[in-house]
């Protein structure tokens, strides 16, 4: 039986939580199947309504994501990694509004965080997507980014993402989800809970669950040896020097502040071992 769950929409004065039933949860959804990024799950079950703002599906050949109109940001993103994915393609830099969100919708532009003292920080990483320059410039859409501290995301976000990609040259296939929880961080400008004149609110924690697999198993290949690697960061300054690994938690602990059920095809006697233990490698 899965598990029950609540949805909590961070909307910028305050936290709402609806039961995830109310969304459509117990009904997956026909692109939960038909993207490669969601082979282990839509963590909120997400879907393409517009009726859903803040729990919006975008799929994309990249990586797919809710998006929450209201803050701005994606509530989580999803990819796989694997060595078909990199390559020797430049970094494009190409920051812009994603035109594929629904007409009416404010649509974060590349330098709507100029001046906030926080990073366009990628979900999805550009060195992630190395293969093309379609692959690599997708990453660069807004709807990937949130305001991440630079001293999160240079420091041991960013060692995280370079350990990521060096198990995947040791011949692992990684599934990784990532995404935000709370209200105000703290910036090289101070502490700020939204930027672009509100219409960007500027999360509390930025985590990251990566699921460490062979290629090629898919959903049912995950086993309770699997490795799964969960961090927990607060986003602020003062942390450029850290470890990642002294963030690690368990993904039950995401879960339970977030509201997400990660990792839901996996079966659910896998998901009570491996969700609930600290990775320790």
């Amino acid at each position: 039986m899965r598990k029950t769950k609540l949805f909590k929409f961070l909307l910028p004065s305050v936290a709402i939580a609806l039961p995830i039933a109310l969304i459509g949860y117990l009904r997956p959804t026909k692109a939960q199947f038909s993207s490669v990024h969601l082979t282990l799950g839509n963590p909120s079950n997400a879907t393409t309504s517009v009726s859903s703002p803040n729990n919006y599906l975008l799929s994309k050949a990249q990586y797919a994501l809710s998006y929450s109109r209201d803050r701005g940001t994606p509530n989580w993103v999803s990819w796989q990694l694997n060595s078909s994915w990199l390559g020797s393609t430049p970094r494009q830099d190409d920051f812009r509004a994603d035109t594929t969100l629904p007409t009416g919708w404010y649509r974060v532009t590349g330098s709507d965080y100029s001046g906030s003292g926080f990073d366009r920080g990628h979900m999805t990483p550009s060195a992630d997507r190395t293969s093309t320059v379609t692959n690599n410039s997708a990453t660069f859409l807004m709807t990937n980014m949130v305001p991440q501290s630079p001293d999160n995301n240079q420091g041991p976000w960013a060692s995280l993402e370079n350990y990521s990609r060096d198990l995947v040259r040791q011949g692992r296939e990684l599934y990784i989800i990532s995404g935000t929880y709370g209200i105000g961080g703290t910036g090289s400008n101070g502490r700020k809970y939204t930027i672009t004149n509100g219409k960007v609110q500027v999360p509390n924690r930025v985590w990251k669950v990566i699921v460490v697999s062979n290629p090629g198993v898919g959903a049912s290949g995950i086993t309770t040896n699997t490795r799964v690697i969960s961090v927990d960061l607060p986003n602020t300054q003062g942390i450029r020097n850290n470890d990642w690994r002294t963030y690690r938690v368990s993904v039950d602990s995401i879960e339970l502040k977030t509201g997400f059920n990660l990792l839901s095809n996996v079966s659910t006697s896998v998901q009570s071992v491996i969700e609930s233990r600290v990775d320790n490698l």
